[in-house]
């Protein structure tokens, strides 16, 4: 489990192909000597398992599933590009964030992340994002969502005809450690709605179908 506060940043050295699954390679120095060969390590929000990287202690490499290339960012960004990285929250430690199971449930579109003062330095910011409509039920006003792994509170939820839109408010400290300031607007980036949301609308879903059954077969005499 993780916590959705961003450690450290690395980088995408490259992905390799090997006649499986495509084999990520990430430069990560501020981690080495941190992990063992088998540890989960989320990377932009994708918890993933990390492979040694034989003689470089400063790189991990982590196999990327085919379910992992189709939900999520990690087969398509370029090399070079910045990555959020978090190791796993022992057991019995702080939750500083929320509950962060780094299973991406999609990605989201990067529309803008304004500043809110002429300060760029001490300035909060704004980020607006478009969500695909199926996440919509995950995603209410002041919950939590994860955007690259990042432990975030929606500030504002626009259904609007033309798109879903999150805007989320943004501190001087997160936009400085972590990979949000090197997006560049229509860029994709992961989503992992908030679990406790996710589990409600099922269970909601579930019950509307069972009562729909249940009249149904009223309807017709049972």
């Amino acid at each position: 489990m993780f916590t959705g506060l961003v450690e450290a940043t690395g980088k995408l050295v490259s992905r390799a192909h090997t006649g499986g699954a495509p084999l990520l390679i990430v430069n990560a120095p501020s981690l080495a000597g941190r992990w063992r060969e088998g540890d989960s390590i989320a990377v932009n929000g994708v918890c993933l398992t990390a492979l040694v990287v034989e003689g470089d202690p400063t790189h991990f490499a982590a196999d990327l599933a085919a379910e992992t290339l189709a939900r999520t960012t990690l087969g398509a960004i370029p090399h070079g590009s910045v990555l959020n990285l978090e190791l796993p929250t022992p057991a019995g430690a702080p939750l500083g964030g929320h509950v962060v199971q780094g299973h991406v449930d999609g990605t989201a579109k990067f529309i803008s992340l304004v500043p809110l003062t002429d300060d760029l330095t001490t300035t909060d910011w704004r980020l607006t994002l478009e969500l695909p409509r199926e996440l919509a039920a995950g995603v209410i006003s002041q919950g939590s969502i994860t955007v690259n792994g990042i432990s975030l509170t929606v500030a504002k939820v626009r259904n609007e005809a033309d798109g879903f839109f999150v805007e989320i408010a943004i501190i001087p400290h997160t936009y400085q450690v972590t990979n949000l300031h090197a997006l560049a607007t229509g860029s994709e980036v992961n989503i992992e709605t908030d679990a406790l949301a996710k589990y409600a609308a099922q269970m909601h879903a579930s019950k509307s179908t069972s009562e729909l059954t249940a009249a149904s077969l009223l309807a017709r005499g049972y």
